[in-house]
């Protein structure tokens, strides 16, 4: 695959940029995603598949910080486990999907969905409203909700190529859970993601080593500059950043 020089340079610095909105805010993989969609003429299955492929080592850097610094607790486990748990068998079949999802489509749902995780985030936020809907990890209901979520939240990262932080924290949040908890637990979901995601991509041939290898170097690099960031902002001024963020890029996708 040849890039011209001042795609190779934009390409590393939204990588790093991506990498930073991943452990500060959650949504930061998704940047890469909207880059290589709309810089290049790689077709979206190889988009999808690369991409999962540089999210597995971010997941795995993520979540190791997220370790260090406490947020993935003992507590969090069960949390955690249930999410990817329900990832695993949902990032299978959106991977299996993509293949018959058009261009013009992956860019249309990409968007959609998008904006209106964003639009829910910050409407709330301002308004000082509680969450939408909490689940109780003591009640057998409650761990088969989170079940449920990890699946959907696989299913929608798997098929439209972006890291599970990127809607697992709007949804975290939008289901009580605190700012750090929700980006700390979706980094070890998106390990999950990502890997089975990839495996469905690598087994279509929609995967490029190149390019995994060249926005990932920058995109790790990002990540462990995101968790400082993390911790040195208001979680409520992330939240609103969150949704901020989300809103802003999905009219780019839609139109």
């Amino acid at each position: 695959m040849s890039l011209g020089l001042g795609l190779t340079v934009a390409l590393v610095v939204v990588s790093f940029a991506s990498g930073v909105g991943i452990t500060a805010i959650g949504p930061g993989g998704i940047f890469l995603t909207i880059a290589l969609y709309t810089l290049t003429d790689i077709g979206s299955d190889v988009i999808a598949g690369t991409v999962q492929v540089a999210f597995i080592a971010t997941g795995v850097v993520g979540t190791a910080a997220y370790v260090r610094s406490g947020e993935l607790s003992r507590e969090r486990l069960s949390l955690t486990g249930l999410l990817c748990g329900g990832s695993i068998g949902g990032a299978v079949v959106g991977a299996w999907l993509n293949g018959s999802v058009s261009r013009d489509l992956f860019g249309v749902l990409l968007g959609l969905l998008t904006g209106i995780a964003g639009l829910v985030i910050v409407y709330r936020e301002l308004r000082g409203l509680s969450a939408v809907y909490s689940l109780d990890l003591e009640t057998t209901a409650g761990r088969t909700g989170y079940f449920v979520v990890g699946a959907v939240l696989g299913g929608f990262s798997g098929l439209l190529g972006v890291g599970g932080p990127v809607i697992a924290v709007p949804a975290l949040v939008l289901l009580g859970v605190p700012m750090l908890s929700a980006v700390a637990v979706a980094q070890a979901q998106g390990v999950f993601i990502a890997m089975f995601a990839a495996l469905g991509y690598l087994a279509q041939g929609a995967v490029s080593s190149s390019l995994a290898l060249l926005v990932g170097v920058p995109l790790l690099a990002g990540v462990l500059v995101g968790w400082k960031v993390a911790h040195f902002v208001d979680p409520a001024r992330l939240k609103v950043v969150l949704g901020g963020v989300l809103i802003l890029v999905a009219p780019t996708l839609v139109l």
